[in-house]
């Protein structure tokens, strides 16, 4: 399982994660009202400000003060990371 740090310590995983969008607009307001409502909603922003809304395929909403770009970035790092591992390993496997 690859986890995701959205800020202070704070772990998402990363197969789980649908969308990571900006909480300006009028619809995403919406669904971080509906989330609240319905027990959804995980407040990672220890008080600071919104910048990220993480949307997770288990209908949960989580609310990062990175922006959505720090959040993205960090995903395609561990990604790259990941790929990186996986051909070493390889290589290392066919030189033996």
């Amino acid at each position: 399982m690859k986890l995701i740090n959205i800020g202070f310590g704070n772990m998402v995983s990363a197969g789980r994660l649908v969308a990571i969008v900006s909480p300006e607009s009028a619809p995403i307001k919406r669904i971080i009202r509906e989330a609240s409502e319905r027990g959804f909603l995980i407040d990672a922003t220890y008080g600071r400000r919104t910048r990220a809304v993480i949307i997770m395929d288990s209908d949960h909403v989580v609310l990062s003060a990175l922006q959505p770009e720090t959040v993205a970035n960090r995903l395609d790092d561990r990604d790259d990371a990941l790929e990186t591992e996986d051909t070493a390993e390889e290589e290392l496997d066919e030189q033996t």
